[in-house]
């Protein structure tokens, strides 16, 4: 969860935000949602509790999917949700089949493939 005030390509100050966060939507055109997870303090009980943003970013080559790592930069709006654009994919995912992840929270190891069934004994 870099939050620095630096482009990666150029050296100079943008003053725009610079997130990393995994994909749990890829199914729209050149656009994913991009799920962000921080910590945040509890004001009353002081605990740190996990909170997450959803960011939607474009993606002009297709080049992330589901369950990929991904940074993302803060830009111009691009549609009503739209205001993120894709750097680069930090990591793939591992290969597992889409019917898991969807719904999967992001993050998550519980989106396992099924153990094969036992062999029968005659």
């Amino acid at each position: 969860m870099a939050d620095t005030n630096t482009t990666p390509a150029a050296g100079k100050t943008t003053g725009r935000r610079v997130l990393e966060g995994i994909v749990t939507r890829d199914k729209m055109a050149k656009t994913r949602r991009v799920e962000v997870e921080r910590l945040v303090r509890h004001p009353k009980y002081g605990k740190y509790v996990k909170q997450r943003t959803v960011c939607y970013a474009h993606d002009e080559k297709n080049d992330s999917h589901l369950g990929d790592t991904v940074e993302i930069i803060e830009s111009r709006p691009l549609s009503k949700l739209k205001r993120w654009e894709l750097v680069k994919v930090v990591k793939k995912a591992p290969s597992r089949t889409l019917s898991n992840l969807e719904g999967a929270v992001a993050g998550s190891d519980a989106a396992a493939p099924p153990a094969p069934p036992a062999a029968e004994k005659k």
